[in-house]
């Protein structure tokens, strides 16, 4: 049972680490869990300030039962243990069963819809709330799109987020599960699969060059507006800013379409994929950000009948947004109930305005520019 009131799973890897920092500054109280208790305690010994934090490291087995016997005294679980598809029902299983909410960082869009069809009624009837995705590459477009839908007419949303930085290896990890899922935007409130093929080359906002852009599994949006009166289409898309980068992933894109998804068999696959990572260079915990380097972009363009609009919000630091989103929600759920219970994103949960103002506060995202377009 743990004896602090948010419990942060994965704390070992590159973003539980910085949910642990923001933590921190909030003044949480906060249990690190993992499968390796000396591990955790070498991470956490790292953290900037962490003299000053209040915590524990505590090793987990990853089942249900485990897992719900340490959540139980806590409130608020952080998820960071991926791929999701794999792994993210028995923790989200585990802290409904120990009554606490439930937020994590994923970006497989399969997995946000199969929790919410297996989970969503349960954590609403508890008064939980159920959220996946609170993170950079999600969020700040979220926000922008509700910035973009307070113009009245606005009914269709055009997203766009651009990173740069290396990816992590949980977010290494998690890229194939999204690859070999299907990928969805919303098209007149209903859902429509994107080609597995699908790339594009966008315009980017500020500048002369353009980007090579995915679906990237369909990304949050299409599914937080879903079931929203005022959207009825959504289409996401989104890359690094990194062309080279993006160029390998559309050929590893290509190898899974034509000589992966055809074996009849998901053991088949499995080991296809696996021969397939193993001819990668090894993915190696990337640096600290660095605020002169590592920038992120959310462009939306809500348009309707009679008009559009367009909302850029840029920032820095990619992941540091997203441990400071998680600690912020955590340290919301702490303080008042949210906005709204069961499956809901950080903007219906938490309201997009005060996500934007906290990233402000540090200095980690700019004023969003709104033109008519």
């Amino acid at each position: 049972m743990s004896k602090h009131p948010v419990v942060i799973y994965g704390a070992s890897g590159y973003t539980g680490r910085l949910v642990a920092e923001y933590l921190r500054q909030f003044h949480v109280p906060f249990t690190a869990a993992g499968r390796d208790a000396g591990k955790l305690q070498a991470i956490m010994d790292k953290v900037p300030g962490i003299e000053t934090a209040t915590y524990d490291c505590v090793a987990v087995e990853h089942t249900v039962e485990g897992l719900t016997e340490l959540f139980k005294g806590s409130k608020v679980v952080c998820n960071m243990v991926g791929p999701f598809a794999a792994l993210g029902m028995d923790v989200a299983e585990a802290a409904l069963a120990a009554g606490c909410h439930y937020i994590d960082t994923t970006g497989e869009q399969n997995w946000m819809i199969d929790v919410q069809e297996k989970l969503g009624d349960a954590y609403a009837q508890e008064g939980l709330l159920l959220s996946p995705c609170i993170a950079q590459m999600y969020t700040n477009g979220e926000i922008a799109a509700n910035i973009a839908l307070e113009n009245p007419g606005v009914d269709t949303l055009d997203t766009l987020v651009l990173w740069g930085g290396d990816p992590t290896i949980a977010s290494t990890a998690s890229i194939f599960t999204i690859l070999m899922a299907d990928h969805l935007y919303l098209e007149n409130n209903e859902y429509q699969k994107w080609p597995g093929d699908a790339s594009f080359n966008v315009s980017v906002p500020g500048q002369h060059e353009t980007a090579l852009v995915l679906t990237w599994g369909g990304i949050a949006h299409p599914v937080w507006f879903k079931d929203d009166p005022r959207v009825i289409t959504c289409k996401s898309r989104g890359g690094l800013f990194n062309q080279t980068v993006m160029q390998g992933v559309v050929q590893v894109i290509e190898i899974i379409e034509t000589q992966v998804k055809p074996l009849p068999t998901e053991e088949e696959q499995q080991a296809a994929i696996a021969a397939i990572t193993a001819q990668m260079p090894e993915t190696v915990t990337p640096p600290r950000e660095n605020a002169l380097v590592n920038r992120s972009l959310d462009s939306v363009i809500g348009s309707g009948p009679l008009g559009a609009v367009q909302v850029v919000i840029r920032g820095n630091n990619n992941y540091q947004q997203t441990g400071l989103l998680q600690a912020y929600a955590a340290f919301s759920l702490l303080s008042q109930p949210p906005k709204r219970v069961g499956f809901a994103s950080a903007c219906q949960a938490f309201g997009h305005r005060e996500l934007l103002g906290v990233q402000q506060r540090f200095g980690l995202v700019g004023e969003p520019v709104v033109t008519a377009v």
